[in-house]
């Protein structure tokens, strides 16, 4: 999987054309009371993929759900977009003010965050995260078992020498009246340490989520459309090498056909119960 760049959304996965046994599906109501689904039994590794809706309840709003940022404002798309962002200042500055303004720094983690660092204190757990907020390292997850797919907020880079610098310090450049704060190192033009659309991914940290995906009994799919690429085919991933889908995720998306169960409860109430039932099973006799 190097090599993918961090592309366009879909509207299938690459499952569809085939025939499974169709997803348990649990509503707002949520589950009896009492049942424990039988994906809990045995998880010896515990993979976890993570997407904006897992952080909505921490303040940072998601991209595409009712109140999401590009479904208000469409064109906010193009400052997430690498070639439009290198040639047009206009969106260089648009984009600082963004950054200055961005929830990502007042944002607390949430009960889902804490939720699956509690389970990771008993359970071999990796988190495989398209979010750039560090939520999940700072709600408890070991910074060492957080793959961030999509790169930092917390950091700025350059694109000319690939100088690398605290994004605070320029944040403070852009308070200070630098519109568009330029590389201290070559002059050339920074932006956050993140995967824009059209950027590669970092190859390594794509390699290890693979393999994470490949080891694991259970892979939770929390907060995602499951539509930007290559993160959302991680699901085929693991389904293919033997382990259990669930997905927990307000919407449809286009993994839930191969899911052993689909989710649609709010994910600050889904998740605990999920960490609780995990734990539970792992609790000596």
């Amino acid at each position: 999987m190097t090599g993918w760049r961090r592309g366009p959304e879909r509207s299938q996965g690459p499952y569809s054309g085939f025939a499974f046994a169709p997803a348990a599906r649990i509503s707002d109501d949520g589950p009896v009371s009492g049942d424990v689904p039988s994906w809990t039994n045995g998880v010896a590794r515990l993979a976890v993929l993570t997407g904006a809706g897992i952080s909505t309840d921490s303040g940072i709003p998601d991209f595409r759900g009712p109140s999401g940022l590009w479904t208000r404002n469409p064109g906010a798309e193009r400052m997430a977009t690498f070639a439009v962002y290198v040639g047009d200042p206009a969106i260089r500055r648009r984009s600082w003010q963004a950054r200055l303004e961005h929830p990502i720094w007042s944002a607390v983690p949430n009960d889902a965050h804490k939720a699956l660092a509690r389970i990771g204190e008993v359970t071999d757990t990796w988190v495989i995260t398209q979010n750039i907020d560090g939520l999940h390292q700072r709600g408890g997850s070991p910074a060492d078992r957080v793959l961030e797919l999509h790169g930092t907020m917390f950091g700025a880079v350059c694109v000319g020498c690939g100088d690398r610098t605290e994004m605070a310090a320029a944040l403070d450049r852009v308070r200070n009246g630098e519109v568009d704060p330029a590389c201290l190192r070559c002059g050339g033009i920074l932006k956050s340490a993140t995967v824009m659309f059209g950027q590669t991914l970092d190859s390594l940290v794509l390699a290890k989520a693979a393999r994470v995906a490949q080891e694991c009994d259970l892979m939770l799919a929390i907060g995602s459309t499951l539509t930007v690429e290559p993160a959302a085919s991680l699901c085929a991933v693991a389904v293919e090498f033997g382990a259990s889908l669930v997905i927990v995720n307000r919407d449809p998306t286009p993994y839930d056909d191969i899911a052993t169960e689909v989710i649609s409860e709010p994910i600050g109430v889904a998740v605990p119960r999920i960490a609780d039932q995990l734990l539970a099973r792992s609790a000596p006799s």
